[in-house]
């Protein structure tokens, strides 16, 4: 009697070992911090390990696609000409040429330009990259 009244109790409060647990997906994109550079705005993007560890995969596009929707959820107005394919070319990249850089920098006054000559510039066409 008192093993089925604490498996009720247990149950009830939904502790009961096997019962079924909601798994949120893994999150690629820690938080975002708009910052000024001079006159000009840099949306710095931080990727959790998680992330950094599928960008260094390739192939990931779904994951890169869920990053970049983590990244407008934290920044909104990031959603521009030119940022996504800026972000997608750190996904890409980054952890390649940069392991660990502490955040991926994304900057709407970059020009839009193909995906060859942004891999060409770096992920950073128009000129160099920031000096933060």
């Amino acid at each position: 009697m008192r093993r089925h009244l604490a498996a009720t109790t247990l149950c009830a409060a939904g502790l009961l070992l096997g019962a079924p647990v909601a798994h949120a997906e893994p999150a690629y994109i820690d938080h975002t911090e708009w910052v000024q550079w001079g006159d000009l705005k840099s949306l710095r993007v931080y990727p959790t390990a998680v992330g950094r560890a599928q960008a260094a995969v390739p192939g990931t596009q779904p994951q890169q696609d869920q990053a970049w929707a983590e990244v407008l959820a934290f920044a909104p107005e990031a959603d521009i000409a030119g940022m996504q394919s800026q972000f997608n070319c750190h996904w890409q990249f980054a952890e390649f040429v940069e392991p660990g850089k502490t955040s991926w920098n994304l900057e709407p006054w970059r020009p839009v330009v193909t995906d060859a000559e942004l891999v060409a510039a770096g992920c950073n066409p128009g000129g160099s990259e920031e000096p933060f």
